[in-house]
């Protein structure tokens, strides 16, 4: 870690190669002779290399569940490489190229989930549309989240949310309603023969656990005192990744991340008792990943979901 004088609550997991290099040496770096990887090979392995190369090695249909963070169509410095801002067209054709990779490793009923901003959705919705008129693919939904974070806009409305969407290899898949059910509060309580009707009495209060809608504003972006937080650019937070992961998978089974970054699918499906596996080019960001991965052994917490609920943001 770096020694730098910062505050003793500030928790940001930041180091370099260097110094990271007992964590990076227990990654996984396929040989480039090699053409396939084994799912044992595999398995549980942050896997350092670009995804463009790694992925035509990997075994069909294997992943019940894979979720992809791509870089947005904005330009952005990932450590010693950054992605370019592209026309709408080359986004699309960008789109197309590693969904044709990564699409044939998802398993018969399995659920894939990307995650994209505003102005890159609009591209990939077009991407996802023409694959499922070729049948190839089911777009089942669109989730919204709310970020608390962003900055303010003089000339615009300030962008505070990201979409992911969601969609299935076919048509039978799995979804677990009921370990995602979202707690709230109950104002106006209604009674039945003087007993609550749906709803529940608790020293907390009154409550309802109801349905999971495609709107999340429960999500807290990872931030300088939180254990989970990195130095990653574009980090996504462990409770929305448990929400995804536990409504598409069930325990024991594999999730898959092709676009790996700081690692947080891996560690949420690790402290979600799921096997894991992710591809990232970044030597630095698979060292962060493998610290975390250690780390969960010793906490596998995840802020804002505790005792199977998830909690309002921030409490």
């Amino acid at each position: 870690m770096k020694e730098e004088l910062k505050s003793s609550r500030n928790k940001t997991i930041d180091f370099t190669e260097q110094e990271g290099i007992n964590y990076i040496n227990k990654c996984l770096f396929p040989s480039e002779q090699v053409n396939n990887l084994p799912l044992n090979e595999i398995e549980n392995k942050i896997i350092c290399g670009d995804s463009f190369l790694v992925l035509p090695k990997l075994p069909k249909e294997i992943f019940p569940l894979i979720i992809v963070d791509p870089p947005y169509n904005l330009s952005k410095q990932y450590d010693s490489s950054k992605f370019a801002a592209k026309k709408h067209s080359e986004y699309h054709k960008y789109t197309k190229q590693w969904l044709d990779l990564v699409l044939p490793l998802l398993t018969k009923n399995g659920t894939m989930y990307i995650c994209v901003d505003w102005k890159s959705s609009i591209i990939v919705g077009e991407v996802l549309s023409e694959y499922e008129e070729q049948n190839l693919l089911k777009i089942r939904n669109r989730i919204t989240w709310e970020r608390e974070k962003g900055r303010g806009a003089k000339s615009n409305w300030k962008n505070c949310h990201e979409d992911i969407w969601f969609i299935t290899k076919g048509e039978e898949y799995t979804f677990n309603t009921d370990a995602v059910k979202v707690r709230r509060k109950v104002i106006a309580p209604y009674k039945q023969n003087g007993k609550p009707k749906d709803w529940t009495e608790s020293e907390e209060g009154n409550f309802r656990d109801t349905f999971p809608s495609n709107f999340w504003n429960d999500i807290t972006i990872p931030f300088w005192s939180m254990p989970e937080n990195t130095a990653h650019p574009t980090q996504k937070p462990e409770k929305l990744l448990a929400k995804l992961i536990l409504a598409s998978s069930n325990k024991n089974e594999i999730v898959f991340d092709p676009f790996g970054g700081s690692g947080s699918t891996a560690v949420t499906a690790k402290k979600l008792n799921r096997r894991w596996c992710s591809i990232e080019k970044e030597k630095r960001f698979c060292g962060w990943t493998q610290y975390r991965l250690e780390h969960a052994d010793l906490d596998n917490t995840i802020q804002g979901f505790e005792d199977g609920i998830f909690r309002a943001r921030n409490s």
